[in-house]
Formats: structure tokens, sequence, C-alpha cells
């Protein structure tokens, strides 16, 4: 079991936590990580796509032009997809792409997600996440931290630290329960508090 410093945001240490081994320090494999994603951005499409079928398309009440003696095709309804603003064959629909993915899986890219940014140093564990709710504080204070990008995590989320981190556009504020594969591959680093630490523990645990 590895242990690692609290830091305040002076980067001072100011205590000790110990990160289990088996959340993070898994070996990390590209394919697990790129299925936990995939998955992620599946469910995020809006899937509300979609073209007008013959009995959506206005009109078609009426023969366009008669049978015979106009030298076109034959033609009983101008809804017809060989017309002019009729309809759309086999054209997308509203559907949904979300999938499933086993448990296991999800939980085994979160660990990995979370050793590789503890291996390359960019996993931080700090005393507490509280804020005036001044944007210009904040963004100072993570100047100053060293941080240019980062999912600041916080195992409940506090309005104050959240109004201020709102108009960062290169940080993300959020509770530890939405804390995902797919913003802690995005951002350089994760800014996570003591008590989060043993939330998402509890979280990855294999049931």
């Amino acid at each position: 079991m590895a242990t690692t410093n609290i830091l305040n945001w002076k980067k001072e240490k100011v205590g000790t936590v110990e990160l289990p081994k088996e959340v993070f320090e898994v070996p990390v494999k590209k394919e697990i990580l790129h299925e936990v994603v995939q998955w992620q951005l599946a469910k995020r499409r809006q899937g509300t796509h979609m073209v007008k079928t013959r009995g959506l398309v206005s009109g078609g009440g009426k023969k366009p032009f008669k049978q015979k003696g106009t030298g076109n095709a034959r033609q009983g309804s101008n809804r017809s997809p060989l017309m002019p603003g009729g309809a759309k064959l086999f054209g997308p629909v509203p559907r949904s792409y979300a999938y499933a993915l086993p448990k296991k899986v999800k939980k085994l890219g979160l660990k990995m997600a979370l050793s590789h940014l503890h291996q390359e140093g960019k996993l931080f564990v700090i005393e507490s996440m509280k804020s005036d709710g001044k944007t210009k504080e904040l963004a100072q204070r993570l100047k100053s931290f060293g941080l240019s990008k980062a999912v600041l995590v916080d195992v409940k989320s506090d309005d104050q630290f959240k109004r201020a981190a709102n108009n960062l556009p290169k940080h993300k504020y959020f509770a530890a329960e939405g804390l995902n594969v797919f913003d802690l591959l995005k951002y350089d680093a994760a800014v996570i508090t003591k008590e989060t630490v043993a939330f998402i523990v509890s979280r990855c645990e294999v049931e």
C-alpha cells in the first residue's frame, strides 16, 4: 500500500494518506480505457437525428399527374421518395446509442485511469476544497499550485466552490460520485480531497 502526502493549497505537506495498490497501482491497459471511454461517449450521444417518412411528409392526397401521356414514369403520390420534396427511405430515426458494459470493466477502467495519473505524478490529495465563490481567487490558487488543467473532485459538491469553478474552462469540479474515466484522461491532472480517497476505494471494490 502506497502512501502519499496530503497538501494544502500552498502545496505544503499537512499529512499523509494511504492509497491502496488495488486501486491506485493497477497495471494500465489502453484497450480497457478505450472501451470504457467509448461506452461513455456512446451514452452521451443524443440520437435525435431523424428524416421524414411517407407518413410525415405533407401532401400526397392527389395523383401528381395523369397516368399516361406525359412521358414520365407513373407516380401515385408526391410523397414518394422519387419526387422532389418527398419522403426519405431508410433514413436515421431517433435511437439510443447506449449499451451495457460489465460493472467489473467499468471499475477496472476507473482504477486504471487513477493509476495512470498516480504513476505520472498528476494525482494530488489536498486537505479540503473551500472557496469564497470568487473565480479570480480560485484561478490564482490553482495557478500557484501549478495546475493549468485539472479535474477537482470533492466527496460532496460545495456550492461556493462550484460557483467559483464554473467559469474556469480548463478545470472541472464535481462530486466524487461523478468521477469517470473520460474526464480523468481528458484533463492533465486530478485533485481530490482526503475524504474522496475513501469514497473511491469503496466504489472500486469488486462486488
